[in-house]
């Protein structure tokens, strides 16, 4: 079994990873740790954790640790993935994992001195709803892809929220603009060549609240827009010259709507719809990572594709200040 350990209390550990860590059939959470040795105490309790650590440092040089998971704020996403490789643990770290591509690099270097696994948190490729959107568009099933759509939204307006802190790597495009970019990268095997954008900040918090953004692909286009300051909204595209897919609840399956795909036809006179109940992303996203840091010949998300990932936001940023396109 896989030995987990936890770098923080985070909200998004509570809810998504750490259940999912308990439910996994090839892993255990051993240990969390927290700079309040009590907080950690208390949802080792909860989860069923044998180990409770004060300090990231003392979970890190545990001998009851595999690997970590880092659900940190932002900023310091980079900082401690480098220490936890250099502790030799596998590393699962929270998107966004930097706020520059240039900054992951040391990181790939660092990973292969000490041939541990090192992967951003992007759960949406373990889902089988976009496994089958990438399988219906390399089969031809809409024909040749022209555009895709997207757009992602919440309302958080709360100034100790982390999202809403710039000095913590705060703002809507590193904590899901990620998400349009990675999926439809995910799903067509392209990437990007030049961006345009709009952004828009809060006056008070400075970070980036309203973004809309092109990406050109080439041989398509893709298009959305992302809010922290908009009513909840999740959809993306996919249209082709032959039909088109839609994905209801692309980023967070079975909060916005079912875990449910749609494949329309030219006329709009039939619809295919794929539904994958019951599908938990966060287990099949440490399952998967367990496996592969166990030596699993495992599909997973790789440092390489965190740099192209991150050049994409990083050039959607440089756009946001021109009216012109932006290389990626």
């Amino acid at each position: 079994m896989f030995r987990w350990g936890v770098l923080s209390t985070a909200k998004i550990g509570r809810e998504h990873l750490l259940p999912a860590m308990v439910e996994a059939e090839n892993g255990v959470l051993s240990a969390i740790a927290s700079r309040d040795l009590s907080k950690a105490k208390a949802l080792a309790e909860r989860f069923g954790a044998r180990y409770a650590f004060g300090s990231y440092e003392d979970l890190l040089a545990s001998n009851e640790v595999d690997g970590v998971y880092i659900p940190l704020p932002t900023s310091q996403h980079v900082e401690w993935t480098a220490k936890a490789i250099e502790a030799g643990k596998h590393v699962l770290v929270e998107k966004p994992l930097a706020l520059d591509a240039k900054d992951i690099l040391p990181l790939i270097k660092l990973r292969d001195a000490k041939k541990v696994l090192v992967c951003e948190a992007f759960m949406v490729i373990y889902h089988p709803q976009w496994i089958k959107v990438r399988d219906l568009i390399a089969s031809g099933a809409i024909g040749r892809l022209r555009h895709v759509q997207g757009a992602f939204s919440y309302y958080n307006v709360d100034p100790s929220n982390m999202r809403n802190q710039l000095d913590l790597g705060g703002g809507a495009l590193p904590d899901i603009g990620v998400y349009p970019t990675v999926s439809t990268r995910f799903s067509t095997g392209k990437e990007p060549l030049r961006v345009q954008a709009t952004i828009e900040r809060d006056k008070k918090f400075g970070t980036d609240i309203y973004s809309s953004i092109r990406a050109d692909f080439g041989d398509f286009e893709l298009s959305f827009y992302l809010s922290t300051q908009m009513a909840a909204r999740q959809v993306m595209v996919f249209h082709g010259e032959k039909g088109f897919i839609e994905v209801f609840s692309p980023f967070n399956a079975g909060l916005y709507d079912h875990h449910r795909v749609e494949l329309h036809n030219q006329n709009h006179t039939e619809a295919q719809v794929f539904r994958f109940p019951g599908t938990q992303q966060y287990r099949l996203e440490v399952e998967t990572f367990a496996r592969a840091a166990q030596g699993g010949k495992e599909r997973v998300f790789t440092l390489e594709e965190s740099v192209l990932n991150q050049k994409v936001i990083d050039a959607i940023f440089r756009a946001g200040g021109t009216d012109d396109w932006e290389t990626v």
